[in-house]
């Protein structure tokens, strides 16, 4: 026997390191047998998994996955909850592609089931002998016996550590959710097309140049704008947004620049504006390509000179800001257009940053609804939802030209309308009950205002959508529809893209029906 048996529990519980203590585990119990393998494999949904192996050739093991269906003997084990003795030659239940390709194989195994405290199975370890006749295994019932002892104290302790891992994994996953409530900036995504963003994003950072992000309207302009702030030596400096579309053409520069008192009516004091207010950090300037042709050059003035004026005011001052930018329009057409500066152009795009569409990234759709769902589930204090397989393969395949900001809002409308724990395909509304963006009426004709008030507007009709309401072009298409399957609602459904108890929810919802 031998004489390190004795320390093996004292040795096992000093490790806290998940990695460290399954490798421990496992080579103390080959030195025990005096063989030259040993592996651990873990129970997955689809199969068991070598997790850990020592020994000649054991990186061709680790990662190796038996399917779930398919004889082998950890799977035996596993499953029974009991230790074997498999001669591998002779066993029907090994599985012999687990050691393909390697020189020297394995003439006996000991297995033994991993358990938990309280009697789950979540594994099994080999004991591996590769010398002829498998001569070297000690299988004398009391060394057996013993043995079984320290594997039972192992697993109890691996197990622990695993689920330990598992649950770390999981409070990291929730801290990253939960970020931006201090101040941390939730970029969700690893498919190429983000991840080049974000590299970028992140160079920038290290810079005090002009960034002009683009991109269309829902793809996280401002995220990014704020993630380049974060990053950047101005940290802790403001950063703060102005929307240049989101305020009139004439408050717009008393914003940005100020005003002294008595500059225009109602200027009864002194007001700094948002690149004072912003000195020693970053000001970001969201729609830039609808900024009237007059404030433009007082922009330029800005990224030439670091100075301003406010209105009224007769002096300049200087201002130490960076100025990250952003739109969704066609800068390059706007200049053709005679309504954009190219002097201007140029000085914003020093660093261009154009952030890919969500149909560029359709890898990162998963991870963007869990993000949404388990942070707004969160914020609000709501139990924990998720998402059934069909219903995410249906979001994945669904059209979002509203972007992230458009998948965003539809996580919300789910977590507010389904009270369960489990959000179905059937959950999910049809773009035109949604109110998606981008979408089309095209197979609705255009109502007659006064038929569609009273519910009989036909196929004929006006071709101005815009003077009508939502309601009263929702209830002309599904009238138009129900004319054209002869009142099939399953038909109509169907041509409509929706199931049909959603589409019957909105038929009565409209008021409509065949009498």
């Amino acid at each position: 026997m031998s004489p390190s048996i004795s320390d093996f529990p004292k040795a096992l519980f000093e490790v806290l390191e998940t990695d460290k203590l399954q490798r421990r585990f496992l080579e103390a119990l080959v030195e025990f047998q005096n063989v030259e393998r040993g592996s651990l494999w873990i129970k997955r949904p689809d199969g068991y998994q070598c997790i850990e192996a020592t020994g000649d050739e054991a990186d061709r093991l680790v990662g190796f996955l038996v399917p779930r269906g398919k004889p082998s003997i950890v799977g035996w084990v596993i499953e029974n909850g009991q230790m074997t003795i498999a001669e591998p030659g002779k066993d029907k239940r090994h599985f012999k592609e687990a050691e393909s390709g390697m020189d020297v194989k394995s003439t006996l195994i000991l297995c033994y089931p991993l358990v938990l405290k309280d009697g789950d199975v979540y594994g099994a370890v080999e004991i591996i002998d590769t010398a002829h006749g498998g001569s070297r295994l000690n299988l004398s019932k009391e060394y057996l016996e013993l043995l079984e002892e320290f594997v039972a104290i192992g697993s109890i302790a691996l197990g622990n550590a695993l689920a330990f891992a598992d649950q770390k994994k999981e409070t990291q996953k929730l801290k990253r959710i939960i970020g931006e409530f201090r101040g941390e900036t939730p970029l969700v995504g690893k498919s190429p097309a983000f991840k080049t963003a974000l590299d970028a994003a992140a160079n920038y950072a290290r810079t005090d140049f002009p960034v002009l992000i683009t991109g269309e309207s829902g793809t996280g302009k401002e995220l990014f704008a704020r993630e380049i702030h974060r990053l950047s030596p101005r940290k802790d400096k403001p950063f703060l947004v102005q929307n240049v579309s989101a305020i009139p053409d004439t408050l717009l520069e008393s914003e940005l620049f100020g005003y002294k008192k008595g500059a225009f009516t109602g200027a009864d004091r002194d007001k700094i504006g948002l690149f004072e207010a912003a000195n020693g950090g970053t000001v970001f300037l969201d729609e830039i390509g609808d900024m009237p042709l007059g404030l433009q050059a007082r922009i330029l003035r800005v990224l030439q000179e670091n100075e301003i004026k406010p209105l009224g005011g007769a002096e300049t001052r200087q201002v130490d800001v960076r100025v990250i930018s952003a739109t969704n329009c066609d800068l390059p057409r706007a200049i053709a257009g005679g309504v954009f500066r190219e002097d201007l152009f140029y000085r914003l795009n020093v660093l261009p940053l154009r952030l890919p569409a969500l149909r560029e990234r359709p890898e990162d759709i998963p991870e963007l609804l869990d993000y949404f769902l388990a942070r707004d589930a969160a914020r609000l204090g709501l139990p924990p939802k998720s998402f059934s397989a069909k219903a995410k393969r249906a979001l994945c395949q669904r059209p979002l030209p509203g972007n992230v900001r458009e998948m965003e809002n539809l996580v919300r409308f789910l977590l507010a309308t389904v009270s369960g724990p489990v959000i179905d395909e059937e959950d999910i509304p049809s773009p035109i009950e949604h109110g998606d963006p981008g979408q089309t009426l095209t197979p609705c004709p255009a109502p007659d205002q006064d038929a569609a008030k009273d519910g009989t507007a036909g196929a004929s009709a006006a071709s101005d959508l815009t003077a009508y309401t939502w309601e009263e072009l929702e209830r002309t298409y599904a009238l138009a529809l129900l004319e054209r399957f002869k009142w099939n609602v399953t038909k109509a459904a169907k041509a409509a893209g929706v199931n049909r108890s959603t589409f019957d929810s909105r038929l009565r919802k409209l008021g409509i029906n065949k009498e």
